[in-house]
């Protein structure tokens, strides 16, 4: 039978759905039905996910009714690009889609964005389905709104706030996923426990082997907590205009990572992960938190294997791509810090000279800073 809950995510310029169980793979026609949704649909998918995943999906649309193609990009972060967009705007012109036709993102951050860019701007708006696959996806970049595509200069760069029409997450796809991208995705689980779920921040804690062995129940659980917390924010603040920046916790430093290693080297989530322990120490160094703080977060982050250290990379240069982040308002790089666990607060105004040494306390390459 499997298990299956929903709960309502209400954007301002709309409100949708999330569906979290297992097996709904196989349901997802019959949802999508459910839920009012008809006519065409384009399934944007990799070629790594369309073996593993694809045949349930196009099963259930063939049997709900749906008229179908597929779309394959190639794996990997270098295709979050206009190029692919490109691609999916060829396929949909093809296949003649219309503005109540579905394009379905079958996939990660990375085909999830893509195709919601591709669908905010194709016919100017077409509906979109999340199908996150990884646990990243789950419980990141499918919840917001926010699409886009990576830029040689930095990372989504070019991009849309857009709501999905629905969100579909099937528990049954994390079986099959790599440890690496597990725990990518469980870094930012661990960012919702730490800027905003106490809650949270405690079962990742204590519960961290179940979390580990992937219990279901643990993961209806973080998954359920980390969507709530999430959503919650983008009720709030829907396009970014406040509080929703709190959300960039780690992604200041785990950005420029991304950017200056040509997205080759970290995985987002660990990425964010040095990103989150650089903050946490960068919070302490301007004595915006609470003693203990730092010592906890790296406690968390090492509970899980994620990585917390910055080696062989100049401080100077990673703090130069910084400046060049979406995020910088009026030439100031926003910091999101903690001064306790479960809150957060956005900072700009901060000494080159504290990042520096921050940036190289963690491993990065620099000389004449005070230690």
């Amino acid at each position: 039978m499997g298990i299956e809950t929903k709960f309502q995510v209400k954007a301002r310029a709309k409100e949708y759905p999330i569906f979290l169980g297992t097996d709904l793979l196989r349901k997802t026609g019959m949802i999508l039905r459910k839920e009012g949704l008809t006519g065409k649909a384009l399934v944007v998918t990799n070629s790594k996910l369309s073996g593993l995943y694809l045949k349930p999906l196009v099963g259930s649309l063939e049997q709900a009714g749906f008229s179908h193609q597929v779309v394959i990009i190639p794996d990997g972060e270098e295709y979050k690009s206009l190029a692919q967009v490109e691609k999916v705007y060829d396929a949909a012109a093809a296949f003649r889609l219309e503005r109540s036709s579905l394009l379905i993102a079958l996939g990660g951050g990375v085909i999830g964005d893509l195709t919601g860019f591709a669908a905010s701007t194709y016919l100017r708006g077409v509906k979109f389905i999340q199908i996150p696959t990884t646990l990243l996806a789950q419980v990141d970049s499918s919840v917001g709104g926010k699409v886009g595509v990576n830029h040689r200069e930095g990372k989504n760069l070019i991009g849309a706030f857009y709501q999905p029409a629905m969100v579909i997450t099937d528990l049954k796809v994390l079986d099959t996923l790599e440890g690496r991208e597990f725990k990518s995705g469980l870094a930012e689980i661990i960012k919702a426990g730490l800027i905003g779920d106490p809650d949270l921040f405690r079962y990742l804690l204590t519960q961290s082997e179940k979390v580990k062995k992937r219990s279901t129940n643990a993961l209806l659980e973080i998954i359920r907590k980390a969507c709530l917390f999430k959503a919650q924010v983008v009720e709030e603040d829907e396009f970014e205009l406040g509080r929703r920046a709190i959300l960039n916790y780690g992604h200041t430093i785990g950005h420029a990572l991304e950017v200056e290693t040509g997205y080759g080297v970290y995985r987002h989530g660990e990425a964010v992960a040095i990103g989150m322990a650089g903050a946490a120490l960068i919070g302490e160094l301007v004595g915006i938190s609470r003693p203990g703080v730092w010592e906890q977060t790296m406690e968390l982050l090492k509970l899980y294997g994620l990585p917390v250290e910055i080696p062989g990379i100049p401080a100077e240069r990673l703090f130069g791509r910084m400046a060049l982040d979406k995020k910088v308002k009026k030439g100031e790089i926003r910091w999101v810090l903690t001064p306790k666990l479960g809150e957060a607060v956005i900072k700009d105004k901060l000494p080159p000279e504290i990042i520096l040494e921050a940036l190289c306390r963690m491993g990065a390459i620099g000389g004449g800073l005070s230690s």
